[in-house]
């Protein structure tokens, strides 16, 4: 090297320790905390939900129920739900994670649902941030600390599926919003969106490419001191595609290619109480429109009969031909629903779904799902000699499955084929109401 000539020196490349200097200072500042976990990789989308402890009202288990309800079996195992509990108190985080552990098992177990948490060094001193548009000291430590739980988010869901979808923790989903949600993306996949919005309330339903996080958390962390998460989002919008020499109009049309909207939302905001102590939030969504709460189907012909009393209008035969739900008043031990088919038909599968976000509670308990082929001598033999089918039950039904919280799903053996009736046979007294939300029983013409 030449005498004067200077030392090469590397490029110092952008990071999120520019952004968060304080980081550097512990070596796991990053490394999320991950309470429940089954490391579920390449789903085709990952819903993110920030939640934290609010003074009056929560509002998460009503959005985990949402969301969750209406989903198939097969989009259960295309789906990653993460719950990022963004706070310090170490037993209040354990105390979220266990009560989501009890209440959706088969959901933790199976890696549908995750429960994280930030490292206890992550955030910075909100102390010395600066007042800005006239909000309050504690309004823009809420703010900022808003915008790193959503960059933390993001960051940890970005490898984990092909979209993201950022939700809060106080929305209800309508149901079929997650074959809607696919469904449009594959539909505009040609064109250049930054996100998709299915709700267009502040930072609500909005949905990314996950190749796209990187650059636009990099953006929240650049800003993330200076203004609230829906304003940088528009902001990104703008760096991009608006022409400082154009009109503002020109501007916003710009703006509208890179955000795909989609109507009607999918999500409504139901959370009265914010976050940020002693704000109510009356954020309504008048696009959302009134909430489907059942699931249509063609079943086939049959004969109807309960022993259960409906409420209202909400019949069986209504909930069958896919006009209502059935809502029966409290079962007891012997009730029972029975489809007598008009003649013996040959059914592949069937689902029963229990309950909505609105009365999660109203399920079947110690339900069993029965079948009664039509060849007596046939029912006979597969008892006696196989070990894949449960006991028979009475009058000629073979027990083939049963509610597991709220939910029965199954195939039907080509060996019980083909089948005179079906049935669901409650075995205990219950505590509460009984609904059918779905009733499909797959049957060939």
């Amino acid at each position: 090297m030449q005498r004067g000539t200077p030392a090469r020196q590397m490029f110092l490349q952008p990071n999120i320790y520019l952004y968060l200097p304080h980081l550097k200072q512990h070596s796991d500042s990053l490394i999320p905390n991950i309470v429940l976990g089954r490391g579920r990789y390449g789903v085709s989308m990952v819903l993110g939900i920030p939640t934290v402890k609010r003074d009056k009202q929560s509002y998460l288990f009503n959005t985990l129920n949402s969301l969750l309800y209406s989903l198939t079996s097969s989009q259960r195992q295309d789906l990653l739900i993460i719950v990022f509990v963004a706070e310090m108190d170490s037993n209040y985080v354990g105390s979220v994670a266990e009560n989501i552990r009890k209440n959706f098992p088969k959901d933790v177990q199976s890696g549908l649902l995750e429960v994280i948490a930030p490292s206890q060094y992550y955030y910075p001193d909100f102390d010395s941030l600066t007042e800005t548009f006239g909000d309050s000291k504690d309004r823009v430590k809420w703010r900022a600390k808003q915008n790193l739980d959503f960059c933390f988010l993001m960051l940890y869901a970005q490898d984990r599926g092909t979209y993201y979808v950022q939700l809060e923790d106080d929305v209800v989903a309508k149901a079929g919003y997650y074959s809607d949600m696919k469904t449009f993306a594959s539909q505009e996949a040609s064109k250049p969106w930054l996100y998709m919005e299915f709700s267009p309330l502040g930072f609500i339903g909005k949905m990314f490419r996950t190749s796209d996080l990187p650059m636009i958390t990099e953006f929240f962390l650049m800003f993330h001191r200076d203004k609230p998460i829906d304003w940088l989002l528009d902001h990104i919008l703008w760096v991009k595609v608006c022409n400082p020499e154009k009109d503002e109009k020109d501007c916003n049309e710009q703006k509208a290619l890179l955000k795909q909207r989609y109507k009607p939302s999918l999500f409504q905001h139901v959370g009265l109480h914010s976050s940020l102590r002693g704000k109510l939030q009356h954020l309504v969504d008048k696009d959302f429109g009134k909430q489907i709460l059942y699931q249509a189907h063609r079943n086939p012909a049959a004969k109807l009969n309960s022993s259960l009393t409906h409420y209202q209008q909400h019949s069986l035969d209504r909930a069958y031909r896919g006009e209502d739900f059935f809502w029966a008043l409290t079962p007891i031990q012997g009730d029972y629903i029975l489809f007598n088919f008009l003649q013996p038909i040959h059914i592949s599968g069937y689902l029963f779904r229990c309950g909505s976000f609105e009365t999660g509670g109203d399920k079947f308990y110690n339900t069993t799902v029965e079948v009664l082929p039509s060849n007596a001598s046939t029912r006979k033999k597969l008892v006696t000699g196989s070990s894949t089918l449960n006991k028979e039950s009475d009058n000629g039904f073979i027990i083939i499955g049963g509610f597991e919280d709220g939910v029965a799903e199954g195939e039907i053996e080509e060996a019980l084929q083909p089948i005179s009736a079906l049935r669901l046979v409650v075995h205990s007294d219950s505590d509460v109401w009984a609904q059918l939300t779905e009733i499909l029983i797959k049957f060939e013409d």
